[in-house]
């Protein structure tokens, strides 16, 4: 027993109002973003204003520390959280900036000289600094 067996066989009750066409539904149920340019906002706040410079011999041995130390990690299986400072070419006004990226490291290949951090590819030759707890 279920408790509807007086209802089971019935029609549904017909309704005084016309019903919604499906593609009115969806919009109903459709994301929307109720702080327009927030996370323009957010991005424009990680953008450095820093004219490109060259790395000391001591800064660039300090980065590759810290990269085989993150491959080490990543060998263990353990992807760490890390802040990098890097250099980007702004497509509008074909110039760099300087970008500041938290995330996860996904992949650091040695070789190849890049740290992928979620899904941003950054060569080692744009870094310009790099943290994290586990560093």
């Amino acid at each position: 027993m279920t408790g509807y067996e007086d209802i089971i066989d019935k029609d549904r009750p017909v309704s005084k109002r016309a019903r919604m066409s499906v593609a009115d539904r969806a919009k109903i149920f459709s994301p929307f973003s109720a702080l327009k340019g927030f996370e323009e906002a957010i991005e424009k706040k990680n953008i450095i204003i820093q004219q490109r410079t060259e790395l000391s011999e001591e800064k660039k041995e300090e980065l590759d520390i810290r990269f085989n130390k993150i491959a080490k990690l990543i060998n263990k299986g353990e992807h760490p959280i890390v802040t990098v400072v890097y250099y980007k070419n702004d497509k509008e006004t074909k110039e760099d900036i300087c970008l500041k990226k938290t995330g996860m490291v996904a992949k650091v290949n040695i070789e190849a000289r890049y740290i992928q951090i979620v899904n941003e590819k950054i060569s080692f030759e744009d870094l310009y600094s790099i943290s994290g707890e586990m560093l």
